[in-house]
Parts: C-alpha cells; structure tokens; sequence
C-alpha cells in the first residue's frame, strides 16, 4: 500500500496540508494555495448563515438593517457583516469578512472564537472548520486542474466539489490525511482498491441477501475499505484480509462505492471511521438489520401510492457485520445496495439533486421555470402521498437523484432507508403492518414525521433547485416558488386529509436542520431544528386556485 502519511507535523494545520501538497502532489500545491481565500470565505459564509438563524450559544439576539447583519454576544460586544451572504445558497466572495470587536475576520474559526466557548465541542468544531477549509480548497483546486466531466452517473456524484452548500463543515473529513483525501474522496476522482475482509460465518451477523459473489465456501468477503483496513482492521484479533479486492469508484458519500467489474448494478456502502459533515460513518447493526425489510415496505407503499412510475427505491439488498465479542461491530459492516443505473435506460443519467446545483444547473436544458414544474411533478405526488400514508423519506440532495434525458428529468430515485422515519399509524390506516424494526425510526411525532421530509426535500433540495436556477438562469425565485405551490395543491387536493400535512406545507415556516448548532451540542447526533420562512406560503391563494382546476 502506498504512504499516505503526512510528511510532517505543524501547529498550523493548513501549513501542514501546504506541506504535504508539496511533497505528495506538486502541481496542486499552487492552485491550492490560489484556492484558500475563496475557501475561507465559503466556509466563513455557511458559519455567518448558521450565526444568522440557529440556536447558537453565545448569541444574545440578532437585527438587520438595510444590507448588514448584526449579531449581539451574549458577553458583550457584536458580530456585523453584510447580510446577504448570511442567506442560505449564498456565494460569498474571497474579500468577505466579518468584523468582530478584535477586528475584521475572514478566517470562520476566528469568528466561532468570538462566541467565547471554551467548551470540548467547541474546540472540535473549530478544528472541523479548518479541516473543512483546507479540504475545499483541494477540491477546487483539483477541479481547475482537472475539469469533470460528467459522462455517467458516478461522474455525476464526483462533480459535487464543494460537498454539503450549507453546511460549514462542507468537506470535514476528520481522520483523513490530506494524501488520503486524495487517494480516497470522491471529488479527486479516484479508482480505489478495496479489499475485502475474510470473515468465517460463525462470526458474520447478516440481514437479506448477501451476494453469493462475496461468499467463499464458509468465508464471507466483506468489502473494507482501504483506509479502515490500514487503521481500524488492526485494532480486531483474528481477523484476516482475504488476498483479493475489488476496484471501486467512490460515490459522494466517500464510504458508498461503485464496484468496477464485479457486483453489476450494485453498490457497497463500507463502514467509516472518519467524520464527515455531522457524523461518523459507521454502519450501527440497527442499519444493517432495517435495510433489507424497510426496503421490502417502502417499495410496497410506493406501488400502492400509485406513483411507482414517478419514484423508485433503491433497494439495500443485504448486509452484515463482523461480531466482535458476540456482538455485530459498526466498524465492521457492509451493505449491498441497488445502483441507479438499474433505473435508467439509453440515453439517460441518475444525478443527485445537489449535483445540479453544484454544476450551475449545466446538467439540464430547458426553460427553467418548465423544468422545476416537471421535476415537481415527478417528486412532490410521491413524497407527499408516502408521507401520508407513514413514510417520511429523507430526501435531500445527496439521497435524491433525479434521472435526465437529454437533459429533462423523467424519474425520481430515493436511496439510504436509514434515514426515512415511519408512522405505523398510518401506515396501518393504509392496510400495512408496521414490520419490527431494530432502529428508533418509527414513531408518532407528527412534527418529526414532516421535519423529515420538509427539512430535506423542501428547505434542502427546492431550495438548492430555486437558488441556482435564478442565479444561473435567470428565473424569478417568486415563480418558481409559485409553480412548486401549485403541483403541491394539487397533490393535496388528491389526499385525504391526514394531519395537517396540508397546512404545514403552506405554514409560515419549514424546518431546516440546525448543523452547526448540533455541532456545538454536548450530543452532536442528535438532530436539532430551526424554523425558515417558508417561501410557498405566499403562493397559498394561487396554488388553492391551481388545485382546483
């Protein structure tokens, strides 16, 4: 295997990274080094937004007035910079600083030091927010080096290079040296050697199918991934590579793998131990074991729904863990799930949804305003029926994929059931039987129910769709607005009434999850919300006209 150690220690980590570019890449160390300001001020960008609306301790209460944000701290003093690159999907400029009672700041772990935390979590985010910058900046640079191009789906998830758009930790990958980022994440656009792990079938705890072309005789060859195989495989006794691997492509998930030659119309979901954005990439056993059976129920309820042309599931056929003292180990897991080229015919590309907001919306053709209406149409009847019927999928720009022909988009795919949450109650007044799950994912929490589902698809997604459109093709956010509240109306106009799914739809607000906030938490895991102007709700007159046409 190859060194992919860092050639040296510096108490500035982004020296260290500068460093190792030098020696490991040379020719990225330029455009890397070009590439730091916008960085920062991306990074910087998503923190100010995150200082704009979110729960955040330190913060007293904020005010706006004409074009400047302004930030009071709970110790004194306050926070002032131009408001418009607190909005969400903004693109901050190189020059963008925020000034602080110390002064202007254009680095985001000096302005997370103003909130004046002294706390463990505190000093973790800020190291996140480094790592995040010094990794963005690879990205990009990279990117200008090499343009992507995108000729198949995989293409398509490696084009995303800037990660996460709102998350200041866009591009953490806390546990990565900058040679491993390299060697090893999606938007540097590397073939990967995986090997896989020998596993005697005593100490294999499986759910579903596993394919039979990672079986050998008694020996179950579990995928690993290189970078757990070199740093988290030595920590387990009695435990032994196979010999064999499996070439891989990773997919925007950095864990998730698209096999090369092997495993056809497959993908590998590998265990982590690195964190990206808000989480270590483990698989729990409670995954493992919810997999294959919520992938049996959500495709029933999509049939059922009557939308089985509009949204497909891709499926998680099998998975397991290795038991370490009798115990399935979340460091140790894999899944097998279905690739999005199952579902798409000649002449067409599965693209995640935050792909086309990161290439400025050049993967589609078309009128801007047409084009928002037919993905609408594709997605909102069955993701507002699902959820009527006690699923709430999590679908935001990573876990949707829409499929283009020619640029247009014909169908909608949804993937990673771990994160849908399910109502049995009405799953039951649908005619099915909540099936016993291992994880917490059902539940009667009405609110946690929409949260899933309007915090991804509605404040992540449209709002990603909308704020490029404009941007890059110049359509009216107000009408594109108005043409989502419109195929909404009309898909409420078809249910039943369940809830108050309707009125929270078209409520004052939606909930968008509150990262940053979570990440100064004491449990970071655990989700925390906040409230966003809602930008159907003014459209409510005309879409209630639209509905009953």
């Amino acid at each position: 295997m190859r060194d992919l150690r860092p050639s040296m220690q510096h108490d500035d980590p982004i020296q260290a990274v500068i460093d190792d570019v030098r020696t490991i890449r040379t020719p990225l160390a330029r455009p890397f080094l070009h590439s730091l300001p916008g960085a920062r001020a991306t990074v910087l960008g998503r923190l100010w937004g995150a200082f704009a609306r979110e729960p955040l301790p330190g913060i007293s209460h904020r005010r706006r007035a004409g074009g400047t944000l302004t930030v009071s701290l709970g110790g004194g003093g306050s926070l002032v910079g131009d408001a418009a690159y607190a909005e969400r999907f903004a693109e901050a400029s190189s020059g963008f600083t925020v000034e602080t009672p110390v002064g202007p700041v254009s680095d985001p772990t000096r302005l997370l030091s103003a909130l004046g935390l002294s706390t463990p979590a505190a000093r973790t985010l800020a190291a996140e927010l480094a790592n995040s910058v010094s990794n963005l900046a690879l990205a990009r640079a990279a990117a200008d080096i090499r343009p992507h191009v995108v000729r198949d789906s995989v293409d398509a998830e490696q084009v995303v290079v800037d990660g996460h758009p709102q998350h200041p930790c866009c591009r953490t990958r806390t546990g990565l040296s900058p040679a491993e980022v390299l060697a090893y994440a999606p938007e540097h656009r590397p073939v990967i050697d995986v090997p896989l792990l020998a596993v005697p079938a005593r100490r294999w705890q499986e759910a579903g199918a596993w394919p039979k072309e990672l079986r050998d005789g008694d020996t179950v060859l579990v995928p690993l991934h290189p970078w757990q195989s070199e740093h988290v495989r030595p920590r387990f006794e009695g435990l032994s590579l196979s010999g064999r691997s499996v070439r891989a492509r990773p997919l925007m998930s950095l864990r998730t793998l698209a096999p090369l030659g092997v495993l056809p119309g497959c993908h590998v979901k590998t265990s982590l131990d690195v964190q990206v954005t808000n989480y270590r990439r483990t698989i729990a056993p409670a995954e493992v074991a919810d997999g294959p059976v919520l992938s049996d129920l959500v495709a029933a309820v999509v049939d059922k729904s009557g939308h089985a042309d509009r949204l497909s599931v891709l499926r998680e056929l099998g998975g397991g863990a290795v038991r370490v003292d009798g115990r399935p180990c979340p460091s140790l897991a894999a899944m097998v799930r279905e690739a999005a080229d199952r579902y798409t015919g000649t002449g067409e590309i599965a693209v995640p949804l935050t792909a086309v907001y990161a290439t400025g919306a050049a993967l589609i053709t078309g009128d801007p305003v047409q084009w928002l209406g037919e993905f609408a149409e594709l997605v909102l009847p069955p993701a507002l029926t699902l959820l009527s019927m006690g699923i709430a999928l999590e679908a935001h720009g990573q876990n949707t994929l829409v499929v283009l022909r020619q640029g247009r988009p014909v169908r909608v795919l949804y993937r990673d059931l771990d994160g849908v949450r399910v109502s049995g109650r009405r799953l039951a007044a649908c005619g099915f039987e909540l099936p016993q799950l291992a994880g917490s994912r059902a539940g009667e929490d009405v609110f946690a129910l929409r949260a899933k589902l309007f915090g991804a698809l509605l404040s992540g997604v449209f709002g990603e769709l909308v704020a490029v459109l404009a941007r890059a093709r110049g359509a009216d956010p107000d009408t594109l607005w108005a043409v989502v509240a419109g195929v909404a109306r009309g898909v409420f106009g078809a249910l039943r009434a369940e809830d108050g799914d309707e009125e929270a739809f078209f409520a004052g607000s939606w909930p968008l999850k509150a990262t940053t906030a979570m990440r100064l938490a004491d449990t970071p895991g655990t989700a925390q919300w906040v409230a966003v102007p809602n930008p159907v709700a003014p459209h409510v007159g005309s879409a209630r006209a639209e509905g009953r046409r």
